[in-house]
């Protein structure tokens, strides 16, 4: 007896998978299979590690129990997941902004870097941004750094954001124009990117 073809699920569209899940709840382990890293990681920049794996499991059960309701015509879940996250991030608002106030004070790097020389030099880098970038996020209207760190953290597009968040594209760029500005403000002249600072 001839075993019947099972589709590629790295083939299948995030909407076809969300599709086939209605019927076999199974399917949408694709979905979390492509993405609960890439959530994960964003998750962990904004609320550390001692939140992230919390709010990563509540946006893919919030996820699963509204996949009904997903749009089957938009075949990349992420804007819709980000948005979700987004939510959950919201409800530990407090937390994640405490999170920033601490890391405005703190200036050790804790990253592993390949020779003394470039752990120094990262140290004096990261020690000389991080208060002012920390204390400037930390500032920020919820709504000014949800579309700030999705842009950046999330690397959405203003239309994913837009879709993400249910707000229209030219509120997604004003929200981060004004976001950036007072970021660059906050960070004055200084450029981590730049050697001869």
């Amino acid at each position: 007896m001839q075993r019947p073809a099972v589709a590629d699920a790295s083939a299948e569209t995030d909407a076809s998978a969300i599709s086939a899940s209605l019927a076999d709840p199974d399917r949408f382990t694709a979905i979390y299979d492509r993405y609960a890293a890439m959530l994960y990681r964003y998750a962990y920049q904004r609320m550390g590690p001692e939140f992230a794996d919390d709010v990563v499991a509540e946006t893919f059960l919030a996820a699963f129990r509204g996949r009904a309701s997903y749009d089957l015509d938009r075949p990349d879940a992420r804007p819709w997941l980000f948005g979700i996250l987004t939510r959950e991030i919201a409800t530990h608002h407090r937390r994640e902004r405490a999170r920033y106030r601490a890391l405005a004070g703190a200036t050790h790097h804790t990253g592993h870097d390949d020779s003394p020389a470039e752990t120094v030099a990262a140290r004096v880098a990261a020690g000389a941004a991080r208060g002012a970038l920390a204390a400037a996020l930390a500032d920020l209207s919820a709504d000014d750094r949800d579309v700030l760190l999705l842009v950046a953290w999330g690397q959405l597009s203003y239309d994913e954001v837009a879709g993400a968040l249910g707000i229209p594209s030219g509120t997604v760029g004003s929200r981060l124009n004004r976001a950036r500005r007072k970021v660059r403000k906050a960070l004055g002249t200084f450029d981590p990117t730049k050697e001869d600072q």
